[in-house]
């Protein structure tokens, strides 16, 4: 598998990169459930194969994504020297503050969970749950996430979340090092376009998430009526039809296309792939090395690109 510099922190990750969202047992978000040993065999398939980076968050599941990853790596004999670890900060569970001590008390039961005292990267988790003001305010979210850093807890921060130009604002700050999207650079959504241009020319970080869009462009439109977790919008469905048309008459996986669409852009160093079933990260590694033929692939781009922006 391929590796890239995650930007100016040096770090090498694979182009892929397993996502824990799936593993915390979010059936609102997700549609189904994943039994917490499943949960454990999954994070072992993904430690026996070639990725080399695993994405999890404190407010996966109310912190079960990073326990369940926290008892395969115990029973694995803990991370390994080349595995890159990233976790989030998220508000409070109970009260839902977001401010610089509800961050302490995220990554404090973060690294309990995960039984390590650090992570390489750590992550302000959809921000837009708040103001920016309130984010950057004296005693917010932001002082402390770079008070952690300082004290060697987290080596890197980043910033993940959905809005684009909250995101972009962000990363002007100079706090960050990282930009993690999600569902907005697929083959249905070509929103963070701008966001990943500007972070690629300024030397971030850049980690793309869900390129599947929360399942439609892995298990087809027949399967799946939502994009980004919420009723998909008629011309996004449209363009997935087409492109799953495409597919299908050339023999290749949808899944195929929507992986590579994120893994052959070279603005992006790692993309992130939710994860629920063992057996999905051989599927995965397969889907990603799958050769698409050029005149595939471009009918591919020319049928997703019709429209620029489709569902953000």
């Amino acid at each position: 598998m391929r590796t890239r510099t995650l930007g100016a922190t040096g770090l090498t990750v694979t182009e892929l990169c397993m996502g824990g969202g799936p593993l915390g047992g979010m059936e609102a978000a997700f549609g189904y459930d994943t039994p917490e040993h499943r949960a454990v065999e999954t994070v072992h398939a993904a430690l026996a194969s070639p990725i080399r980076f695993l994405d999890t968050s404190a407010g996966y599941g109310d912190g079960a994504s990073e326990h369940r990853i926290g008892t395969a790596l115990q029973q694995s004999g803990g991370l390994a020297r080349d595995m890159v670890l990233a976790t989030k900060v998220d508000p409070d569970f109970v009260t839902g503050e977001f401010d610089g001590a509800a961050v302490r008390r995220s990554i404090e039961g973060s690294l309990e969970r995960l039984g390590v005292e650090r992570v390489d990267i750590l992550h302000l988790h959809d921000p837009e749950r708040i103001t920016f003001e309130e984010a950057m305010a004296p005693g917010g979210a932001v002082e402390e996430l770079v008070r952690i850093k300082e004290e060697g807890i987290a080596d890197h921060l980043g910033v993940a979340g959905g809005p684009t130009s909250l995101l972009s604002r962000f990363l002007r700050t100079g706090a960050f090092e990282i930009v993690l999207t999600h569902n907005r650079w697929t083959l249905a959504d070509r929103t963070a376009d701008a966001l990943i241009q500007q972070a690629h020319e300024a030397g971030y970080g850049i980690v793309n998430g869900a390129p599947f869009g929360g399942g439609v462009l892995a298990r087809g439109s027949d399967a799946v009526s939502t994009y980004c977790y919420a009723p998909m919008r008629d011309e996004t469905a449209t363009a997935v039809r087409r492109i799953e048309q495409i597919c299908a008459d050339a023999g290749v996986p949808l899944g195929a296309a929507a992986v590579q669409f994120s893994t052959r852009d070279e603005r992006i160093h790692s993309t992130i792939v939710g994860v629920s079933r063992p057996e999905r990260i051989a599927q995965l590694l397969e889907w990603s090395s799958w050769t698409i033929p050029d005149d595939v692939w471009a009918a591919i781009l020319d049928a997703s690109g019709r429209d620029a922006r489709l569902q953000n």
